[in-house]
């Protein structure tokens, strides 16, 4: 019987990539969304993959949505916490809101996405948690104190749920991604990309299919036993 994952943010971007490549894999794949229902609608059109629309920040909004996903395609073995957003501001002109804003996606929507299916998890005593960091949360970034703060809590949401959760054989894992070649990062403008790419050794952006294929293994059997690590993908730019 297939295994079903649940990938948050997973309509656009790399989290659209993943959702592909664990279908791919043999998953019955579920994807979150948040506003573009355009883009969930087309998304689902092309890979036939069931998209969700809920607020990842809301626990009762993201456990009323895990309830039917599991109704509707399975109880989730395998959760993807992929959803974020970025509010840039330096510091001294950072606003509460803006802090707020992505503490509650970020940071409480792991807690939100991971905790529902959690008991699940342990009581069928199989679980892949794979949180979807960011170089930045590893390193900081200028202008992004509360994106590293809340990318950097990932990091240890999974090194402790690595330990609550191995005898049950659960594992938990994050992808720290670097610069990606998402629709984001390329309407940025043709001189801030070229500095971008000048800080990558490798010399190139990365591809959403390149993370789709680190999360793809660690929801795999072969990374059984890859519990509490995080694997930085970033084309050398930082070791962390």
């Amino acid at each position: 019987m297939a295994r079903t994952a649940l990938v948050t943010g997973g309509s656009r971007g790399i989290g659209a990539a993943i959702s592909k490549a664990l279908k791919a894999d043999g998953y019955n794949v579920a994807a979150t969304y948040a506003g573009n229902d355009e883009a969930a609608a087309s998304f689902t059109e092309e890979t036939g993959i069931k998209t969700y629309k809920w607020n990842v920040g809301d626990y009762a909004e993201s456990k009323a949505g895990i309830e039917k996903v599991e109704a509707e395609v399975g109880p989730i073995d395998v959760v993807v916490a992929n959803a974020g957003i970025t509010r840039d501001a330096p510091f001294h002109k950072m606003t509460p809101e803006q802090w707020q804003q992505v503490i509650d996606t970020n940071l409480t929507g792991v807690f939100n996405t991971v905790h529902p299916v959690w008991p699940g998890m342990r009581e069928r005593k199989f679980g892949r948690v794979i949180v979807i960091s960011s170089v930045n949360g590893q390193k900081g970034q200028f202008a992004q104190v509360n994106y590293a703060a809340t990318k950097a809590g990932d990091i240890g949401i999974v090194r402790s749920l690595a330990q609550e959760g191995a005898r049950a054989g659960i594992t938990a894992n994050a992808v720290c991604p670097g610069y990606i070649a998402t629709e984001m990062v390329m309407a940025v403008p043709e001189k801030v990309r070229e500095a971008i790419i000048s800080q990558i050794p490798a010399g190139r952006l990365g591809e959403p299919e390149e993370i789709a294929r680190c999360v793809a293994f660690l929801a795999s059997d072969d990374a059984q036993f890859i519990n509490g690590s995080t694997i930085s993908a970033n084309g050398a730019q930082f070791f962390g």
